[in-house]
């Protein structure tokens, strides 16, 4: 606990402070906002390289189940087949799965941060800030001037859920594929969102509207790694016919 603290939420904590006492106007919307673009940021070369190994793996999908069709009746020789065709495709399995994992710690300290801090009337422990960070005391739960980050909302929730399943959209493999790899993923893309909402409007309206936020930044990063590998595409094809 004493690594988890000093490591992850102690900067995070005090990077919050020190955004709503200065640059943020004591404003928590304001400062969660700023909280959430710096940790995108940090973690956005992690991101891109989640994001490309899923959609590389969508892309051979259907190879992967004719290599499974093929061998259905030896499983010893499926294997080897599978990793070589990652091999050939220069393509790591585990690639979308473990930059993830890195940012779970993160997703944690935030979620530790404002479900003790953001609170009517909380205060916290100064031997938690930094020596030049200044303390204001407690964090105003009131956000952009009317909506209280402490209580709890529907609205950010739906939100949150719709946004995730905006983003579950765009990663989907459009092609029309009959495999149960595609269709747990159709299952999962409905799925999902509405845990978001369920749980959601469970949580203090601070936790759920940084929620919202990572999942629209992690949209506008998904657009910036496809949507400039697609242009690239493109301007490699019209070279070609060039």
């Amino acid at each position: 606990m004493g690594f988890f603290f000093t490591v992850f939420y102690q900067p995070i904590f005090n990077l919050l402070v020190f955004l709503y006492d200065t640059v943020a106007f004591r404003d928590i919307g304001v400062a969660i906002i700023l909280i959430t673009l710096i940790i995108r940021l940090i973690l956005y070369p992690l991101s891109k390289q989640a994001i490309k190994s899923q959609k590389d793996l969508q892309t051979i999908q259907p190879e992967i189940e004719a290599i499974k069709e093929k061998y259905k009746d030896d499983k010893e020789k499926m294997g080897p087949e599978i990793m070589a065709l990652y091999k050939t495709k220069k393509i790591n399995p585990f690639g979308s799965c473990l930059p993830l994992l890195v940012q779970l710690p993160f997703l944690i300290a935030m979620y530790r941060v404002f479900f003790n801090e953001l609170k009517e009337g909380a205060s916290f422990d100064a031997g938690s800030l930094y020596s030049f960070v200044s303390n204001p005391g407690a964090l105003n739960p009131i956000a952009f001037g009317f909506v209280n980050f402490a209580d709890k909302s529907l609205l950010l929730a739906v939100l949150a859920g719709g946004a995730q399943f905006w983003q579950s959209k765009m990663m989907m493999n459009k092609s029309k594929s009959n495999n149960p790899a595609a269709a747990i993923g159709n299952q999962m893309m409905y799925f999902m969102p509405i845990i978001t909402v369920v749980i959601g409007s469970q949580f203090p309206a601070g936790l759920t509207f940084y929620w919202l936020l990572t999942t629209l930044f992690s949209v506008l990063q998904q657009y910036m790694v496809l949507g400039f590998k697609k242009k690239k595409e493109v301007e490699v094809v019209e070279t070609k016919h060039n």
